[in-house]
């Protein structure tokens, strides 16, 4: 049966849902909605929370895009997602963390991406682009020991601030040099999906 992910591919986090489902191979649909395509009382019969992406799996329905990427792992690549707690741990733990990276990159993406340039807050943009650099500090120091945000191997953990990650290197922002960073982006480009789902242009 295939999957219908409800959501329209400019969003992060439908992003993260729809590199997954080519990255595992899973037979799915994708709806535009949300945005500029709004919403239908049948979509907020799934989800009342009037966002995305939501999903509709052999009758099973589920909305958080975090919370689907371990749904789908679970089910259909296990080996995305460890079965050892501590290793699973290490990768959950960055897709948490990932929250705190939006926030941080939400002003300069709003305001470079969303607002035309008479519109735009410069001192928002410039504090985001600093807030962002030293939190991919964070991931570079990571990124130092392991090849993964989810350890040894690629895994769900790698998949929300991959999202990310582009953005980061698309904006035109200033960027203090992270080169484990930059490596790990690299490696992501050869991911089944990345290039389809993720590495589109910005809106």
């Amino acid at each position: 049966m295939t999957m219908i992910l409800w959501g329209r591919l400019n969003s992060h986090n439908v992003k993260k849902v729809a590199w997954l489902a080519i990255e595992a191979g899973i037979a799915h649909e994708r709806r535009d909605i949300g945005g500029a395509f709004g919403f239908t009382d049948a979509y907020l019969a799934l989800n009342p929370n009037r966002l995305i992406p939501t999903i509709e799996d052999d009758g099973f329905v589920l909305w958080e895009s975090n919370a689907i990427l371990r749904y789908l792992a679970a089910r259909y690549v296990p080996a995305l997602w460890p079965a050892d707690p501590q290793a699973r741990a290490l990768g959950d733990r960055w897709m948490d963390w990932q929250f705190t990276f939006a926030d941080a990159q939400r002003d300069a993406f709003l305001n470079l991406v969303r607002r035309p340039p008479a519109e735009r807050d410069q001192a928002a943009i410039e504090r985001s682009a600093v807030a962002t650099g030293r939190l991919m500090a964070i991931v570079d120091e990571e990124l130092a020991r392991r090849p993964w945000l989810s350890g040894e191997d690629f895994g769900i953990g790698d998949i929300p601030m991959g999202v990310y990650a582009h953005t980061w290197f698309s904006l035109p922002i200033e960027r203090p040099d992270r080169p484990h960073v930059a490596a790990w982006y690299e490696r992501l480009k050869a991911r089944p999906g990345y290039a389809e789902t993720v590495m589109i242009p910005l809106t």
